[in-house]
């Protein structure tokens, strides 16, 4: 289903607005909890990149690179930026931001279509696809084998979007997943443990609601609105958002069913708080700090933020399982512009960025992300930042149940409907069975496409 990037402007442009939760499609917050940038949205003319510097007489090739990363996250990406230039004198990389995830997508198309493009660019995974089946992203296999890097080198868990028809097209850079957020002093004061699967999920939310006077005083646990936690459910009930064939949605008649039916009970008896559309990351995660729930499904980036802001005993835990521990991953990668007149510049800062102690290691000691290599899991500063914050060893290890079964070029535009469904049965408690009907005809149609 191969697309020009041109041809699909208006369907990325749409998803602003809907992508309201820090999730698989925007950028997640930083250690420090920065809220999301409020720069414009996308200029309706392209971003145009700079012209490279000429390399003769001494002067610096300059490679750009565009990214999605603000508040103090920006200035991590900044920082190491510097720290590449500073490091050699024949390359100088550019770092521009472009605005969140969908921003950045939409002048990135507009930039491929005007050949403008920059050399490196930042994808939120579930875009990576989209612009590997339009043929504008660069296989980085030639350039790993000239550096002597092996892709075993990355965690495998953070893996599952970077490959597209056997061609490596993207690498991990600032990764997250999705875990679950506990108030451990409020489920001590109950005797509750920490649930582990749905089934205790669902008593230990029970036994933690307040109702006082017909109005809800405290929720079991609750998680943004997004398509993140619904993946992650899906997966978790052996069910794929996607079936084998890429022909159509892969649980509408079983395992979304069976979720949905879950949620909407809790939903009616204060267990879950399912908050508004607009702004709910911050909503639920104002909720979780102030006590008003116990518990909460929610991003890795969101720990560095809840520790410096709870006044409880606070800890992370895997997604409770159903069938098996599951839960997609989120974030951004990196890839080099099929287009770049400077390949070797650019891949000589993605090398840097994947492997120097100043590059990817700092900025996720700085931010709070994932360690996407081996290397860095090995290191002794991560060693050191586990010790004092094991919440973040605990997001890590979680990797291993890693599953992404939304991997499809089509799938922006599916996540779109899958929206719908979600405000459907969770807002307007509509048939559950009936809106993933149609959830899957919309989803076949698009899939032709």
């Amino acid at each position: 289903m191969k697309k020009k990037v041109t041809g699909i402007v208006l369907t990325t442009t749409m998803l602003s607005g809907l992508l309201a939760a820090c999730s698989s499609s925007q950028p997640q917050p930083s250690a420090g909890n920065q809220p999301q940038s409020t720069e414009p949205k996308a200029a309706t003319q392209p971003a145009a990149a700079p012209a490279a510097a000429p390399t003769g007489g001494g002067e610096k090739t300059k490679v750009q690179f565009w990214h999605s990363m603000g508040g103090k996250n920006k200035d991590y990406v900044e920082g190491v930026v510097k720290s590449f230039n500073e490091s050699q004198a024949k390359i100088e990389v550019v770092a521009t931001y472009q605005g969140g995830y969908d921003e950045t997508v939409t002048k990135l198309q507009q930039a491929v279509a005007a050949k403008t493009s920059p050399d490196i660019a930042m994808l939120e995974r579930a875009f990576v696809k989209m612009f590997a089946d339009a043929d504008v992203l660069e296989d980085l296999t030639p350039h790993l084998k000239k550096s002597n890097l092996n892709i075993e080198e990355f965690n495998p868990g953070l893996m599952g979007d970077s490959i597209y028809n056997k061609k490596l097209v993207a690498l991990p850079f600032n990764r997250s997943t999705p875990i679950l957020h506990v108030n451990k002093t409020m489920l001590d004061e109950k005797g509750l443990a920490i649930p582990k699967t749905w089934d205790e999920l669902k008593k230990v939310a029970n036994a933690l609601v307040v109702k006082e006077n017909g109005e809800y005083k405290r929720y079991g646990y609750t998680m943004p609105y997004d398509t993140w936690y619904m993946l992650a459910m899906i997966t978790q009930a052996k069910g794929k958002f996607f079936n084998d064939e890429g022909t159509s949605i892969g649980f509408s008649n079983g395992e979304g069913v069976k979720m949905f039916k879950f949620l909407k009970e809790q939903q009616s008896t204060g267990a879950l708080y399912y908050p508004p559309a607009k702004d709910s990351g911050t909503i639920v995660n104002q909720m979780f700090i102030s006590g008003k729930v116990g518990m909460m499904m929610q991003s890795t980036g969101s720990i560095g933020g809840l520790m410096d802001n709870v006044k409880f005993d606070y800890v992370t835990a895997y997604l409770p399982m159903d069938q098996v521990y599951a839960n997609p991953t989120g974030g951004g990668n990196v890839s080099m512009m099929s287009g770049s007149k400077n390949k070797d510049a650019a891949w000589e800062f993605m090398n840097w960025l994947m492997t120097d102690p100043k590059g990817g290691l700092k900025f996720v000691l700085d931010s709070g992300y994932l360690p996407f290599t081996k290397k860095m899991v090995e290191s002794q500063e991560i060693k050191d930042q586990w010790a004092k914050q094991p919440n973040r060893k605990v997001a890590y290890e979680q990797l291993q149940y890693s599953i992404d079964t939304n991997k499809n070029a089509a799938w922006p535009q599916v996540m779109q409907e899958f929206f719908k469904s979600i405000e459907a049965i969770m807002y307007d408690d509509k048939d559950i069975e009936a809106t993933l009907g149609t959830l899957k005809k919309e989803a076949e149609r698009l899939l032709k496409k």
